[in-house]
């Protein structure tokens, strides 16, 4: 699994449709169209919502390959209102709105646990119907170690903090990152 490397051309190309798109949601006007040749290989993508450098929002999607810019103009019109756990964001709040984008590798199943790596492998927990992801920014941020990490992944996914050990499939995947 490798990380695929954008170009700052295009990384700058959907900072920009993705903030576009968040711009014209907020106005209540039709998303920008893709560009045709803005083609983006990855397996996933999350856009996240920042006001003031505090999170205000993260979505994102899996299994996009192929539509991966048209993913991230959805995304980033609903980050502005559809992740629950925060207020909606208002129009006034817009200047002091960032974004950031993560475009995903596909998951590989993990066998040893001691491969993840804190920092560079992000994590899928399912069991069952329950499936919870955190991205790999996320242990870096809050300072966690691998345990830690797959404790967190678990319970997002609403599972027992000791499902890792007790026969979730744990996945790892590798995200590109870069905003605004």
């Amino acid at each position: 699994m490798e990380v695929m490397a954008l170009d700052p051309t295009t990384r700058q190309r959907l900072l920009v449709l993705a903030r576009t798109a968040l711009e014209a949601y907020l106005a209540r006007k039709a998303p920008p169209p893709v560009p045709s040749d803005l083609v983006v290989n990855g397996f996933g993508a999350f856009v996240t919502l920042r006001v003031n450098g505090d999170l205000r929002g993260c979505l994102g999607a899996l299994d996009c390959a192929g539509s991966l810019p048209h993913e991230i103009v959805r995304l980033a019109a609903a980050v502005a209102t559809d992740d629950v756990r925060f207020a909606p964001l208002a129009p006034g709040e817009l200047p002091s709105a960032t974004l950031d984008l993560s475009v995903l590798t596909p998951p590989e199943v993990v066998v040893d646990h001691s491969t993840i790596e804190v920092g560079r492998h992000g994590l899928i927990a399912e069991q069952g119907r329950n499936r919870g992801l955190l991205l790999p920014q996320v242990a870096t941020e809050h300072g966690w170690d691998r345990d830690t990490f797959l404790t967190h992944t678990c319970l997002k996914a609403g599972l027992p903090a000791t499902a890792w050990q007790r026969g979730a499939s744990i996945m790892r995947f590798e995200a590109e990152v870069f905003g605004e």
